[in-house]
């Protein structure tokens, strides 16, 4: 069972940045997605951006594509989002999630595709 620790959130003005990290108490397949994503209240669940183990390949969600930057540690087991220009509308509990087996690009942004969560950082970005 992989566990899955997410940090770096907390409450940051409107305009700032952060940089989210999430620590991986191991690795799955080198080909696993390790995605990044988002619930605000009353919504649901949010795809933001995904990379694997290799990091060759990053896909983004809409709504940060143009203000977000995810990378990978290999050495540290740790996958990292930073989100620049925040609004108030990020304002969301952010959570880490890897993939049980390899999965193709296209289907990153699925959520039941993800076997493993972390517990979530609150970001809160006031006006």
């Amino acid at each position: 069972q992989v566990q899955l620790r997410e940090s770096g959130g907390g409450l940051v003005q409107a305009g700032a940045s952060m940089r989210l990290s999430c620590v991986a108490s191991a690795r799955t397949f080198t080909r696993s997605a390790m995605a990044w994503f988002r619930q605000a209240p009353g919504k649901e669940r949010e795809f933001l951006a995904a990379v694997t183990w290799s990091g060759d390949n990053i896909v983004y969600g809409d709504s940060v594509k143009d203000r977000a930057t995810m990378s990978v540690d290999n050495a540290k087991n740790t996958l990292y989002l930073q989100i620049n220009s925040l609004k108030p509308g990020d304002t969301a509990i952010y959570y880490c999630a890897v993939s049980r087996f390899p999965i193709p690009p296209t289907q990153w942004g699925e959520i039941d595709k993800y076997a493993h969560w972390g517990q979530g950082t609150q970001v809160t970005v006031s006006s």
